[in-house]
């Protein structure tokens, strides 16, 4: 009796560690598309991610380097002054996108050209990304909105 009793509990251990085990594979798995890196535009340059892997980029829209397409194409340079990278986008541009402001790009480098689905601006005059505003000091660009 006692050792089916410890042979039972080993089993229901077992069964639980397995559990576990196939439960964290699964959410690994699941999750795999969904978790989308932060480059700069230096990092970017330094090593260019492949051109099936989504990441986020991040920066200020070089100046003078904004060109409406057709339609609601748009191409523009993201830099972080160290170095600079060519995005298209097609799609609807948020209202406070401009040129020397913040932003945010999520998609894929093709040919050296960043491809973004999406594209998210600053919501204010003084709000920037973290990431943005890590990146940019890094390369010793940023300019505190605060002081004047």
């Amino acid at each position: 009796m006692r050792g089916l009793k410890k042979k039972r509990r080993i089993q229901v251990i077992l069964v639980a560690v397995v559990a576990l085990a196939l439960s964290t594979a699964m959410i690994g798995y699941a999750m795999r598309d969904g978790i989308n890196f932060f480059r700069s535009p230096s990092q970017v340059v330094e090593a260019p991610p492949g051109p099936s892997e989504v990441f986020r980029i991040g920066g200020l829209v070089e100046k003078g380097s904004l060109i409406r397409g057709e339609g609601t194409t748009v191409s523009f340079r993201v830099t972080d002054g160290g170095a600079s990278v060519p995005v298209t986008f097609t799609g609807v541009l948020p209202d406070l996108f401009g040129e020397d402001e913040g932003m945010v790009g999520m998609g894929r480098l093709v040919g050296g050209v960043f491809e973004a689905s999406e594209i998210l601006a600053k919501h204010d005059e003084t709000y920037m990304p973290k990431e943005v505003v890590d990146a940019l000091k890094e390369q010793g660009v940023y300019k505190d909105p605060g002081a004047s």
